[in-house]
């Protein structure tokens, strides 16, 4: 049985290190910036010996419990996704609270359809009461660590990354996991050991979820960044996502529990891996490798969670969903997104200006943000007949691979692109103007906010890196 009550002791310690210059712990010996060549193939006998025995650099100076013990990453019940409050009543004695579209949302969607979209001379699009709906580092400043930037650099240098740079301020690469101001790493969760696959906070749970493609779902303690137990479901994971108290997750099915009530469900139906899931109300939609959507609705009788329909059209593995404006949107590798209306489950458009895999959506508003492999991203909006018109396109230098839409403590919108050179652009809507950057190890695959300006990314390797926003940060879910 899969529950989440029963959990392997697993503890896993997030203590930080020395920064590379520091006194060495045995006697206190001065310890060069270069690892041991010998220690590398572990043949080192010297004790104390006068190089490095340890292969990452550490940015952090302070004690991380600490930190996490006034950060908790609990989130707030009443932030939670207002499309999964229907099914925070699934398995309760509560009756449901599934939300109504407002009459004065829907006159502000016709109104902003009525706008200017784009101006020639700015190059910006309109942006006016919008809100998300959905999913160089200059000479002499600071890289948001406490240690000062000399250069201006694109890339991380790969000496720094083994400990082992030589050239120290003179390096024209950067020695930093983030370009800009007001950001700095928390954490490192290790113990993955393929890339992640996703990242969630349920509502009113002092744990953080973490999947990946090595088949594991591990469940990380709030309060101190420490692993408390591992879930093997025994095959690839490819998406993780929560609503109100349930937590899915899509393999070659999808299993569902309930955090409350330890209650374990395996939907059937789907053929093939699944890549993407999304919650409307009472409504689990999945997208599959077959390239079938798969719609299960949630039975409050019997807590259960019953296929309703199949929805077909893509010729190829769907790979990321979103809603939005009664409306589900689906982006597939046979490079199209469809657009599907929630009442009918009808297709209603088909989008072809991709020229690759269509890898991420995001809705704003009355807009639709894509992004894809032909390393562009696109702003959709509803013409006044109905269909969806490409109205800006953001040329990147690599393909995109993940968006992530937040507004900060301003309530400017914030877009997060991860790109596949394996780092993540911020960038401030709507005019892309590029805020910072922050660097992994691989490609960051997912993407997650949590309180108190925290923020989660996940890369191929396995690994989640914890981020501190100085600024309060709000949920593209939330509103």
């Amino acid at each position: 049985m899969f529950y989440l009550c029963i959990f392997c002791d697993i503890a896993m310690d997030i203590k930080p290190s020395r920064l590379v210059g520091d006194k060495n712990e045995r006697g206190g010996r001065h310890v060069n910036n270069m690892v041991c060549s010998y220690w590398l193939r572990g043949r080192c006998n010297r004790k104390p010996c006068r190089f490095l025995h340890q292969e990452l650099p550490q940015n952090t100076h302070y004690q991380i419990s600490n930190h996490f013990r006034k950060n908790c990453w609990q989130r707030n019940p009443d932030s939670d996704s207002k499309s999964a409050s229907s099914l925070t009543t699934l398995n309760r004695s509560s009756g449901s609270t599934t939300p109504k579209r407002s009459s004065a949302s829907n006159q502000s969607h016709r109104n902003n359809r009525e706008r200017t979209l784009y101006s020639d001379h700015k190059g910006e699009w309109d942006s006016t009461n919008l809100r998300f709906s959905s999913s160089p580092t200059r000479a002499g400043s600071s890289s948001g660590n406490g240690i000062t930037q000399k250069v201006i650099g694109e890339r991380v240098c790969k000496y720094w990354l083994h400990g082992n740079c030589v050239e120290a301020d003179k390096c024209q690469y950067l020695h930093s996991w983030f370009k800009g101001h007001g950001v700095f790493k928390l954490a490192e969760l290790n113990g993955h050991i393929k890339a992640i696959s996703g990242i969630v906070l349920p509502s009113g749970s002092e744990k953080l979820y973490t999947a990946s493609r090595d088949g594991c779902i591990r469940v990380w303690d709030c309060h101190t960044g420490q692993c408390d137990g591992v879930v093997n479901l025994g095959g690839e994971i490819g998406s993780l996502i929560s609503a109100g108290p349930w937590v899915f997750a899509g393999i070659k099915d999808v299993k569902a529990w309930n955090i409350e009530s330890c209650a374990d469900l395996s939907l059937d139906g789907p053929v093939g891996q699944i890549y993407a899931m999304v919650v409307n109300n009472d409504m689990l939609l999945a997208g599959a490798q077959n390239g079938t959507l798969y719609a299960w609705k949630a039975n409050k009788e019997t807590n259960a969670f019953e296929l309703a329909t199949t929805l077909e059209g893509h010729n190829g593995a769907v790979v990321s969903l979103t809603v939005g404006g009664g409306r589900l949107y689906s982006g597939s590798m046979d490079n199209t997104i469809r657009v599907w209306d929630l009442d009918t489950l009808q297709c209603i458009h088909t989008l072809k200006e991709h020229a690759s895999v269509v890898m991420s959506l995001v809705c704003w508003g009355p807009y639709l943000i894509s992004c894809s492999l032909d390393q562009t991203i696109k702003i959709w909006f509803a013409t006044e007949a109905g269909n969806l018109e490409v109205t800006y396109t953001r040329n990147e230098e690599h393909g995109v691979l993940s968006l992530f839409g937040m507004n900060n403590s301003e309530g400017k919108p914030i877009l997060l692109c991860s790109c596949n050179d394996n780092s993540v652009r911020l960038y401030e809507l709507p005019s892309f103007t590029e805020k910072g950057r922050i660097f992994a190890k691989e490609e960051v695959r997912e993407i997650q906010i949590g309180p108190g300006g925290l923020v989660f990314t996940g890369d191929g390797t396995g690994q989640v890196d914890v981020w501190k926003w100085q600024a309060e940060l709000t949920s593209l879910t939330s509103e």
